[in-house]
């Protein structure tokens, strides 16, 4: 009878987890279902809606600005639904461990300077201030510059998007003692708590899932970016503080440490003989 009461509360338990598991899963699936709905069908209405007037110029004979205010709207538009579907496909090839990485050489500081630029128009829009602390002595890297710059360029853009104007983004980056490079990217805008934080670097989490959320995306960029990191044997880690601001820390090897690891780890990396490689995560 004493094992029948033990087996029967020990079902009642492992429904009861299950039944949770399976709230919160049918939760993330609706919200993440509604966001996307919402991300992929504003620039789809707006590229509709603009290329129609378009198409009816002969009827309305549109000014030259307006034609060219217009081509823009849908080039933006498209613009977003692209970075948006590369994002959803950047994820589910990550997941299923066939995410390759063009492996080389690279100067990260130059990969830096790349991605700040790239950002100039978009801080000065919004008002933010990004300064720059990047030492002279960064040591070589091995890995892909494209990948590379795109987790840097995501991370500023998130300090410059959850910064209000009149705030800073500061980008620091210098040799750690072991030899690898420190890369910090700190901002001071709204902040996050630490539960945030655990929600931000989740695949399609949203810390404000709300149609009324103050800044839009799909809620991948954090979580591809660390995936990304962990690809080149790197570390990406988040500090943030309510209202005060975040930092976001990412940690490079060297490219000597990188071929001592894939010597004596190649199982784990994917090394390649053709320098490319594809780590399962």
């Amino acid at each position: 009878m004493l094992g029948d009461a033990v087996l029967r509360h020990r079902t009642r338990v492992a429904e009861h987890s299950a039944r949770i598991e399976g709230e919160v899963a049918s939760r993330v699936k609706s919200e993440f279902i509604s966001n996307m709905s919402h991300e992929l069908r504003t620039p789809l209405n707006t590229v509709v809606g603009f290329s129609k007037l378009l198409s009816e110029h002969g009827r309305r004979h549109l000014k030259d600005d307006e034609i060219v205010q217009y081509a823009t709207l849908i080039h933006d538009s498209a613009g977003h639904l692209l970075a948006v579907i590369n994002d959803i496909l950047d994820i589910s090839k990550i997941q299923s461990g066939k995410y390759t990485l063009d492996a080389s050489e690279i100067a990260l500081d130059q990969v830096l300077q790349i991605s700040i630029a790239s950002l100039e128009l978009m801080a000065a829009e919004a008002g933010v201030t990004v300064e720059t602390e990047i030492a002279t002595d960064l040591p070589m890297i091995r890995g892909d510059s494209v990948k590379l710059r795109q987790v840097f360029t995501n991370i500023i853009s998130n300090g410059i998007k959850f910064t209000r104007s009149g705030g800073v983004v500061t980008v620091r980056a210098f040799r750690m003692p072991d030899g690898s490079t420190l890369v910090e990217i700190a901002d001071t805008g709204i902040g996050m708590s630490e539960e945030d934080v655990k929600i931000a670097l989740t695949p399609f989490g949203q810390v404000d899932s709300s149609r009324a959320r103050w800044r839009e995306g799909m809620g991948l960029g954090l979580p591809i970016s660390k995936s990304l990191i962990e690809l080149h044997s790197g570390q990406l880690s988040i500090v943030s503080e309510k209202d005060v601001g975040t930092t976001v820390s990412v940690v490079l090897p060297s490219r000597h440490s990188v071929t001592a690891l894939n010597q004596n780890d190649d199982v784990r990396l994917g090394v390649r003989n053709d320098e490319r490689f594809a780590p399962a995560i």
